[in-house]
């Protein structure tokens, strides 16, 4: 059997791709609630919009598929057979407006941290690391003040 839809097939499986609470997403707010972290979802008033924002501490998180945005992991690294050469546009123009978004963020003072899909595989790793951005964001949150009478 072929992997190459028709075209009304291949329409209905792109119209089902979604870009909010994806799977993936899902699982990081799951683990960062976990972690008792406070956040919010799709600011559109920033770069991007990114996926969950945490403006408290100035960090946001975008969660990125592998294929969509060009990862280099074997999923990212996999190109259609069919419609070769726009796959490759398209994901480079992805990659392209994704260095755009961070780099507007970062110059508003902002963190950004990127959760791709493959690392949701380990889940024990990622929630170390976001245990470490939360605690060397959280000292830094505060005021000036409040981190001297603490230490």
């Amino acid at each position: 059997m072929s992997d190459v839809y028709d075209k009304a097939k291949r329409s209905a499986v792109m119209a089902r791709v979604r870009s909010r609470d994806t799977g993936p997403e899902l699982r990081l707010r799951r683990l960062l609630t976990g972690l008792g972290a406070r956040y919010r979802l799709h600011r559109q008033d920033l770069p991007g919009s990114p996926d969950v924002v945490m403006p408290g501490r100035r960090l946001a998180f975008f969660v990125h598929g592998c294929f969509w945005h060009g990862h280099d992991c074997p999923r990212g690294a996999r190109v259609p057979k069919a419609n070769r050469e726009y796959w490759l546009a398209k994901v480079a123009r992805n990659v392209a407006r994704d260095v755009r978004t961070q780099a507007a963020l970062v110059e508003a003072g902002w963190r950004v941290e990127t959760v791709w899909e493959c690392d949701l595989k380990d889940e024990a790793a990622l929630t170390e690391r976001l245990q470490a951005l939360l605690d060397s964001t959280s000292a830094s949150a505060r005021p000036a003040s409040s981190r001297a009478a603490s230490t």
